[in-house]
């Protein structure tokens, strides 16, 4: 799930992907698949809302300008499952089980692009920083990467943490502060830390007591939401840096694995 600036969610379900337009309520089915083996698998949407990447069960991505309506680009180079994926400007970054993050140039003429090595295992998470320098990743292996994208084409990150006990999917940057990073484990951990990147060190961390699945920051003060599995399925609200719980949403009946919110441009006379 995504949502983009223009406030369309992308949403995959299955082996269908939906748009839902969030100002007027009109659903539209944008693509479906033949089999659950080429399902979509992930979704992002670049900054202006004009294009959507879709990662698939059979690992390809896919780019469709949303101008037109029309599938675009065929991005190739993973050999499994495309579990994350994140837009930096002209810059698709996309994780894969295979354990390789790729970076596709979607200006250049290429369907592949340059790949690079840290996780032992499946990539589940993959999040660019505001400023677009850094990308932090989080893997199966419990690891979280961070990677210069000056230095990415040679594989070299710029940390490596490994303060985590299971699966890292739930990775986002802080708006308030931008070598802030967050991010959540998964059922064996509990845990949400964040990570000084100018220092490379932990700096807060908190047991949450349940699987960690997704982490989105406020973008208007200093508190983050997460999203969570086993044993409750709950959503909470926490308060940055005293880590003070301030609410809890429950409700589902599974784990909650994506969330997202819009950046649409207000009135300057409001």
């Amino acid at each position: 799930m995504d949502w983009s600036s223009t406030n369309i969610i992308a949403l995959a379900l299955g082996r269908n992907l939906y748009l839902w337009n969030a100002g007027d309520g009109q659903v539209e089915e944008m693509l479906t698949t033949e089999s659950e083996e080429r399902q979509p698998t992930s979704v992002s949407w670049s900054a202006d809302g004009t294009r959507l990447a879709v990662g698939f069960a059979d690992s390809t991505v896919q780019i469709w300008d949303l101008t037109v309506h029309r599938k675009v680009r065929v991005l190739t180079g993973h050999t499994e499952r495309v579990n994350s994926l994140s837009w930096n400007s002209s810059l698709l970054s996309s994780g894969s089980r295979d354990s390789y993050i790729i970076n596709h140039d979607v200006r250049t003429r290429s369907s592949s692009g340059c790949g690079i090595k840290g996780h032992a295992s499946d990539v589940c998470g993959l999040r660019w920083s505001e400023g677009g320098n850094l990308l932090a990743s989080g893997g199966n292996d419990s690891r979280v990467f961070v990677w210069e994208a000056r230095s990415m084409r040679s594989s070299k990150h710029l940390y490596r943490f490994s303060g985590h006990s299971a699966a890292v999917r739930a990775l986002a940057w802080s708006p308030h502060q931008h070598n802030l990073l967050a991010s959540g484990g998964g059922t064996a951990d509990g845990s949400i830390k964040f990570w000084n990147t100018r220092c490379g060190k932990c700096c807060h961390s908190i047991d949450t007591g349940s699987q960690v699945c997704a982490l989105e920051w406020n973008k208007h003060r200093d508190e983050f939401l997460s999203a969570h599995g086993f044993t409750r399925n709950q959503l909470s609200l926490w308060s940055y840096p005293s880590m003070r719980k301030i609410g809890e949403m429950n409700g589902h009946s599974n784990r909650v694995l994506h969330l997202s919110q819009v950046s649409l441009s207000l009135p300057t006379n409001l």
